[in-house]
């Protein structure tokens, strides 16, 4: 199976950089409805719209992401379009029913990115209990389950520890079962991923890091007679030389924005801290990697066209099946990748698959 690739949907203000460095990146509607048919175009088989409520590292300004892709979906024709969600801010029926009206506008578009959550702020500031790590996995899972239950059965009955469903059809269905997509890198969230979840979303890594993700959750999901899929967050910056590309980065990382960076840093040491294993997804990230919120520059698709895809394949040949990709400048990025990353990547795949066939 060919790699896919997603983009990050720039639907809050700042970029995808903690950083004061200049970025051609808009966050409005007008802006997103052109990278959306750039990426599009470009290859991209996925869109993600984050979901945010409450401005943190200098994301200011938030468009809902359910809402987004609605709009999204009339001005697109291929991409699908997955919305974050956040348990406990949401109530699961409410979700199902918005997101198979999504399927529906979109003729099976669709799909959901269940966020647990690590930022208390939103919770408290919305006036919603902030649960224990581990119980918000809880809430998560029976949030997902009732997802499928509604989009595949005629009525919904569910009764667990966090919601009730008494009897409630759910029609129209959507025009194919959305894809459930979650991240999280704790025991709770892989054991989650392994029992429900359809694609399991990971922080940038090394190879090795993602690897040992990517062989636990297979071996989770293998106990529960199921399989998932796997994608891996990069920021990519690609220039005609690797000088180039590296000297972008060091200039993200030295317009960094100290407070913002360290109140997020804050956030996510808090939230990992009451895992039970007492480290969340940052836990080895230090200032440079945390400039980037989902440690993209520790995947390493910075360095010219070849280099990256290159370094794609490499993710390819451990597990990974899907490449969530930031960028800099979004119109520009987006369309130079397009043009050339993805066709070298396409003709690296093909040759792969005839040496492996010649073996």
């Amino acid at each position: 199976m060919s790699v896919k690739f997603a983009y990050w949907v720039p639907n809050v203000s700042g970029g995808l950089v903690i950083s004061k460095i200049p970025q051609r990146t808009e966050w409005s509607f007008e802006a997103n409805a052109r990278y959306a048919r750039y990426a599009e175009e470009a290859g991209f088989e996925f869109a993600l719209l984050q979901t945010r409520f409450i401005a943190s590292y200098g994301a200011e300004n938030q468009l809902e992401a359910i809402t987004l892709a609605s709009a999204l979906a009339a001005v697109t024709q291929n991409i699908k379009l997955i919305a974050a969600v956040l348990p406990g801010l949401w109530h699961p029926g409410v979700v199902a029913k918005m997101i198979s009206t999504l399927d529906q506008i979109s003729h099976g578009r669709a799909a959901v990115n269940v966020v647990s959550g690590w930022f208390k702020g939103e919770f408290h500031g919305y006036g919603e209990p902030w649960l224990d790590h581990d119980e918000r996995y809880r809430r998560s899972e029976e949030f997902i389950r009732i997802l499928k239950q509604m989009w595949s059965e005629e009525e919904t009955v569910f009764r667990g520890d966090f919601y009730r469903i008494n009897g409630a059809p759910l029609k129209p269905k959507p025009v194919s079962a959305p894809p459930v997509f979650q991240g999280g890198n704790s025991a709770a969230a892989r054991q989650m991923a392994a029992r429900v979840s359809d694609w399991y979303f990971m922080n940038g890594n090394d190879i090795d890091g993602f690897k040992a993700q990517i062989e636990d959750v297979k071996r989770l999901a293998a106990a529960h007679n199921r399989t998932v899929k796997f994608g891996a967050n990069a920021f990519v910056i690609v220039r005609d030389t690797e000088e180039e590309a590296r000297a972008v980065l060091q200039d993200i990382i030295r317009h960094a924005d100290p407070e913002a960076v360290e109140g997020f840093r804050s956030q996510v040491r808090f939230a990992g801290q009451a895992s039970p294993e007492r480290q969340g997804m940052w836990a080895n990230s230090d200032f440079s990697n945390l400039v980037q919120y989902n440690d993209g520059f520790k995947t390493g698709l910075i360095g010219t066209a070849e280099q990256v895809a290159d370094r794609i394949i490499e993710l390819k040949k451990i597990g990974v099946d899907l490449i969530l990709t930031g960028f800099l400048h979004y119109e520009e990025d987006i369309l130079a990748f397009g043009k050339n990353v993805i066709p070298l990547v396409r003709e690296k795949e093909e040759a792969l698959g005839k040496t492996v066939s010649a073996r």
